[in-house]
């Protein structure tokens, strides 16, 4: 498995473009990202999304053109969500029908996707006016990734790409080199409960399409339903995977070695992604990296992992660099999980060093010097042992801080 550029453009027969078509008004930086399959046939398609009952009508469009299994392309648009506008199916499929009519496909092969202000009218005069320019500035490059992945930002303040290479068996034996990327918007109004961000991930690897959603269904539940910003489930967000079969491998259709090797990359990328997620956080000044191990069972590692990186009080205390570790034991208290409170061991951890901070559910002596140090740098890893089996189970988050409030107290205005 190997790391390299390319994003969304990494694998084969894919490629992207972001413009600025004057949704997102006051400045000129791009509102609208596609990101295309030049393969002759569909790419099989799978998605996962919000679980928040208002859903943005875009996920509605979306869900019903890729029931087939196959899509061709995607269209997003930021600065407007599309949710709770009394036209918002009819918009969603207007912006479809716009990117396919120039593309030259079927508007049920395309994937529409939104994000930004809720309940704000839409106007699809400005994507149909840009649709031309979009479509053919679209490069097969690292340029063309980022363009698309600057269209979907929102509050974002850094880009989020990833890319690996890897190998897979071709039909007559030999190994062919296959690629899975993505890029990911997602700051703010992040929490576990799939879905809480737009994520787009393209693969060259030939994979049926109901596998396909299988193993994203399987991958969310370590990676993007494991990442907490501010405890707000989104109400338009969604992980969708497009794959091409570019790479000439031999079809993937059931349980078999080159499936794990295909999870693998994918979550590669997806874990990769949560951590860019986690550690752009609305106004965040750290990524926290919650790790349990010692569950009796995945699911107890899971909840009490979330539960660490969601609680408020814990974030706060890591903004301020403050060892309160009783914080976080309150929190797996609180978890609902079978946790036996008197074996739970918790480490704090940096590039400044290691430190234990309780043992057996109960503060040990330490040099809050030194913990400080350790809590000053800008990713801390939260280790907990419980002591009670194999189970384990990663969680992502940041700190809480001044500017969280700063950001979204006039976020519409």
């Amino acid at each position: 498995m190997k790391t390299i550029p390319g994003g969304v453009c990494a694998a084969a027969g894919f490629a992207a473009n972001g413009v600025h078509c004057g949704i997102r008004v006051g400045h000129d930086a791009r509102d609208l990202a596609l990101i295309v399959s030049t393969s002759e046939k569909p790419a099989s398609a799978a998605a996962v999304y919000t679980t928040n009952k208002v859903k943005g009508a875009p996920l509605i469009v979306t869900a019903e053109h890729i029931a087939d299994g196959g899509a061709r392309a995607i269209i997003c648009n930021s600065g407007n969500a599309n949710t709770c506008n009394a036209d918002g199916y009819d918009i969603a499929q207007k912006m479809s029908e716009i990117a396919a009519a120039e593309l030259g496909f079927s508007a049920k092969d395309i994937v529409v996707a939104s994000t930004g202000v809720i309940g704000q009218p839409l106007c699809v005069d400005p994507i149909a006016k840009a649709m031309p320019a979009l479509a053919s500035g679209l490069q097969a490059s690292e340029e063309g990734s980022t363009a698309a992945e600057q269209g979907i930002m929102t509050t974002d303040t850094v880009e989020k790409q990833f890319a690996v290479s890897f190998e897979l068996p071709s039909i007559d034996g030999s190994q062919v080199v296959c690629h899975v990327g993505g890029i990911a918007k997602g700051s703010g109004m992040i929490h576990p409960n799939m879905a809480t961000m737009l994520v787009f991930i393209t693969t060259d690897v030939a994979i049926d399409a109901e596998l396909l959603h299988e193993v994203l269904v399987g991958d969310v539940q370590d990676s993007f339903n494991m990442v907490s910003v501010d405890g707000d489930t989104s109400t338009n967000d969604m992980v969708v995977v497009l794959a091409n079969g570019e790479a000439g491998n031999a079809p993937i259709m059931e349980a078999s070695p080159a499936l794990d090797i295909f999870k693998e990359a994918l979550a590669h990328v997806t874990q990769a992604l949560c951590r860019m997620i986690a550690h752009d956080g609305e106004g965040a000044t750290r990524l926290l990296t919650s790790m349990v191990s010692g569950a009796r069972e995945k699911d107890i590692a899971r909840t009490v992992a979330k539960a660490i990186i969601c609680s408020s009080l814990v974030k706060a205390a890591f903004f301020g660099a403050d060892a309160n570790w009783g914080r976080i034991l309150c929190a797996i208290g609180y978890c609902g999980a079978e946790v036996d409170i008197d074996k739970v061991d918790v480490d704090l951890e940096s590039t400044k060093g290691r430190i234990a901070v309780c043992r057996d559910g109960s503060g040990v002596p330490f040099d809050e010097d030194i913990a400080k140090e350790i809590l000053l740098e800008d990713e801390i890893d939260i280790i907990v042992n419980l002591k009670d089996g194999d189970g384990t189970a990663t969680a992502w988050g940041c700190d809480l801080t001044y500017d969280y409030v700063k950001i979204n107290g006039d976020y519409r205005t």
